[in-house]
Parts: structure tokens; C-alpha cells; sequence
């Protein structure tokens, strides 16, 4: 079973144009898609999509607007559905909402037809220090119920990867470093659990900071963060994805091996055209990007962490882990809005895995 919390889910709008972003000017939309969103709802509605059953713990206000949107896309033959009671869903995905005073927040993406996405984020509603204790315990009761006991556990499931994804920014009111702590939490209570931290900013560097004893089993950074999180100045930061993109790979794996060396399982470093460089304690490796029509890149960074660890679950070694990531990844950016992929939508085209040491 793979958990998922989304600590500042939203309401996903995608507006689209016929044509490029006017600034200051009248822009006529030639279509509005409004999902479910937040990173970790992503992850959990992509893994549901593959036949793999997720429960998503969530922050939402009674008779949220975000439950309805579950509700809908669940009717509309998304994976899951939701109810009143909270703790809902069908036998692929669950919800566990915990409940809050203020719905979530609704973020807005704007598409144009060449793929240029642009993001309008709302912060987020503000988690009381109560509320922020009640999804904690949400999140650990999740994955205590999504493990077997230890009369109920078979040989099958003596051997099955457990996950705990932990996805997105953090709301108004949350420490910048409860990333970093729930990551503690977790390894306290399920000390075989796997643990995947995607977020940014202040969080990211909490995490780093926390290190060793924060240290997730997966981050997923762009050039840019993972320059960051080693201390690398803004422009050398900037300039590894740059210089990805020429072919000069040696600088990312590098740096993702401080990451490792420091106790992180794997970084699996995201490089937009230049594909992905995966490092783990047994080596380093490239995967190329499909060449698929950039619609939108909305969920792409989600599509592709659900597409790891699903090869993981399913007993995938690193190179089978980043192929998967990466296709997942690419389907997400060749489908409209927010669109999410299914086994359906992803590319036919094979994505070439390379050592690099």
C-alpha cells in the first residue's frame, strides 16, 4: 500500500488559450478543466490509475469543494471516491481527509498552445497547531493501517514495499521543517517504511538540514534545487540543468551523490529535456526524455514520482525505476490541463537508461 499526504492540496483550474498569453491585454479561454490537485492527491490518483491501491490523507474543510471534485472524478471513472464520513474511497484509492476550519486553496494554471504553462498559486488556507497534530495522526494511522499485522502478514506481503510519499509546499501556519520531522515521525513507527519527499523552498532546505537523521528513501529535485541543496551559489545551480542539457551529466551525478553519501536513498535529479539522472548508493544513471507533444506540464513532476515508486512496489531495480518515472512523467506533459496518465497514455517510445557510474 502507498500513502500520500498533501499538506496544501487545492483545487487544480486549468484555463486554456487558443493562442499566447497577452499580457494586459483580454485573453479569451478556449477551455476550463477544474480536478482535484495537490502533489500527493497527483501521486495517489496516478498510482490508482496503474491498479495500485494508495490512500491519500489530506487537510479539508467540511463539505469542501475539493471533496465534491473528488466525488466527480471518481464518478467520471477516476480512480477513488470520497463520502462524508472522511476516511472513504474504493479498493484502489482512499481518501482519509482530516477535517479543517477553511477549505482549500484554488490554484490556476494557464496553458498555451506550445506547452508554455503558467502557475497561479494560491498560499493556502492556515493550519492551526491543532490541526496540524490531527493530520500527523492521520498520517500515521494511514500507514499503520496500510501494513500488514503480524498475524495477518504472508510470505507475499513479508516482501512487499511500503511507501509514504510526502508531496508539495506547506500551508500557512506549518513549520518550514515538518517535512523533516514527519520523516522522523515515520522511521519511529515503521521502521521499514520508504519515505519520498517532493517539495521546494524552505521545506527542501529544512530537509537537507535535518540531515542525516530527516533523510527520505527518495527526493526528486530539479537542476536548479538540487544545486541548492548542496550550497551551490544561484548561477552554478542554474547552470547544471543548462549544462544537462548539453551532456555534461558528471555535475548532476555528483552532486546527487553528496545527497546520497549524507544518507538519502536516492535523488532522482529532473532535467527537463535532458531526462533524469537517478543516483543511489549503487550508482548513478541517465534516462533520456521521450519526445512527446508538450500540451502541459501541470502533474508532470507528480506523474513521474508515482511512476518510481510504482516500479519499486512492483520490484523494479534503478534503471527499470527511472524508465518508469520518465514515461510516466513524459505522458503527464503530452496530456491537456491536468490531465493525469494512465497505462493508456503513455508513450510508446522507448526511453534509453545509461550507467553513468
Amino acid at each position: 500500500m502507498i500513502v500520500t499526504l498533501t499538506p496544501n492540496p487545492s483545487l487544480d483550474r486549468t484555463v486554456a488559450l487558443p493562442g499566447p498569453l497577452i499580457r494586459g491585454g483580454v485573453n479569451r479561454l478556449s477551455g476550463v478543466v477544474v480536478e482535484p490537485g495537490g502533489k500527493g492527491v497527483n501521486v495517489a490518483r496516478v498510482l490508482a490509475s496503474a491498479g495500485q491501491p494508495a490512500t491519500a490523507v489530506l487537510p479539508a474543510a467540511a463539505h469542501d469543494p475539493l471533496l465534491l471534485a473528488l466525488d466527480a472524478a471518481a464518478s467520471a471513472g477516476s480512480a477513488g471516491s470520497t463520502g462524508s464520513t472522511g476516511s472513504t474511497g474504493s479498493s484502489v484509492l482512499s481518501t482519509r481527509a482530516v477535517t479543517v476550519a477553511a477549505p482549500a486553496r484554488v490554484n490556476t494554471a494557464v496553458t498555451e498552445p506550445d506547452g508554455t504553462t503558467t502557475k497561479l498559486n494560491e498560499p493556502g488556507a492556515s493550519l492551526s497547531p491543532e490541526e496540524i497534530d490531527a493530520v500527523e495522526m492521520a498520517l500515521l494511522e494511514a500507514v499503520a493501517a496500510a501494513r500488514p499485522s503480524e498475524r495477518a502478514e504472508s510470505a507475499e506481503s513479508a516482501g512487499a514495499r511500503h511507501w509514504a510519499v510526502l508531496s508539495g509546499s506547506l500551508p500557512p501556519g506549518a513549520p518550514a521543517d515538518w517535512y523533516a520531522r514527519l520523516v522522523r515521525l515515520l522511521r519511529g513507527a515503521a521502521p521499514d517504511l520508504r519515505i519520498a519527499v517532493d517539495t521546494s523552498d524552505a521545506p527542501l532546505a529544512e530537509l537537507a538540514a535535518g540531515l542525516p537523521d530527516s533523510a527520505p528513501d527518495l527526493v526528486k529535485p530539479n537542476g536548479e534545487e538540487l544545486g541548492q541543496l548542496v550550497g551551490l551559489p544561484a548561477d552554478r545551480a542554474m547552470a547544471l540543468e543548462e549544462g544537462a542539457v548539453r551532456g555534461e551529466l558528471a555535475p548532476v551525478a555528483d552532486a546527487a551523490r553528496i545527497l546520497v553519501d549524507l544518507g538519502i536513498g536516492a535523488v532522482m535529479a529532473t532535467l527537463g529535456p535532458a531526462g533524469a539522472v537517478l543516483v543511489t548508493g549503487e550508482g548513478a544513471w541517465h534516462a533520456t526524455a521521450p519526445k512527446v507533444p508538450v500540451a502541459s506540464t501541470v502533474g508532470a513532476g507528480d506523474s513521474s514520482v508515482a511512476g518510481y515508486v510504482l516500479a519499486d512496489v512492483r520490484g523494479g531495480d534503478e534503471p527499470e525505476r527511472l524508465r518508469t518515472a520518465m514515461v510516466y512523467g513524459s505522458a503527464a506533459a503530452s496530456l491537456p490541463g491536468t490531465t493525469l496518465p494512465t497505462p493508456g497514455d503513455l508513450p510508446a517510445q522507448e526511453v534509453v537508461v545509461t550507467r553513468l557510474a
